[in-house]
C-alpha cells in the first residue's frame, strides 16, 4: 500500500510572472523564491511552483472542464479567514467574500488569479 507523507508540491505554467508574482504575494503575503524563469512560494509544507508557459493559452481557464478545479487552502480559525477578507481587500483583490459552503457547512472565500484558476481559503477547523 502506497502512503505518502503530504502533498510535496504543485507546479503551474502561467501567462506572465510578473503579474503572477504580483498576486500570488499580496494573497500568501510572502516573497517568492524567484529564478529567471520560476517562482516558489512555500504554504506549509507543500511548494507551490509558477513558471512561464511557453505555449500560449488554446482557451479560457475553465474550472469546469477536466483537471483541476480549484486549489483550497486550509484555514484554522474564523478570525483568520475573516483577516484574510481585509488582506484581500487592502490588496484590491476581487473575492466572494465569506460564504458558507453548502455541503461541508463551513466558510470560505474563493477568488480566481490572474490566468483564471479558483483559489479558495477553506475554514479547517481541528477537532
Amino acid at each position: 500500500m502506497i502512503s505518502p507523507l503530504s502533498v510535496d508540491h504543485l507546479v503551474y505554467r502561467v501567462s506572465a510572472l510578473d503579474q503572477t508574482d504580483r498576486f500570488y504575494t499580496a494573497l500568501l503575503a510572502q516573497q517568492p523564491s524567484r529564478t529567471e524563469h520560476s517562482l516558489m512560494y512555500q504554504v506549509g509544507d507543500t511548494r507551490l511552483f509558477f513558471s512561464r508557459s511557453a505555449q500560449p493559452p488554446s482557451h479560457a481557464y475553465d474550472k469546469e472542464q477536466i483537471g483541476l478545479n480549484h486549489l483550497a487552502f486550509g484555514i484554522p480559525a474564523l478570525a483568520e479567514l475573516q483577516a484574510i477578507e481585509k488582506q484581500l481587500d487592502t490588496a484590491g483583490i476581487a473575492h466572494s467574500g465569506i460564504k458558507v459552503d453548502q455541503y461541508g457547512l463551513k466558510e470560505f472565500i474563493w477568488l480566481d488569479d490572474p490566468d483564471g484558476m479558483r483559489i479558495e481559503f477553506y475554514l479547517r477547523t481541528q477537532g
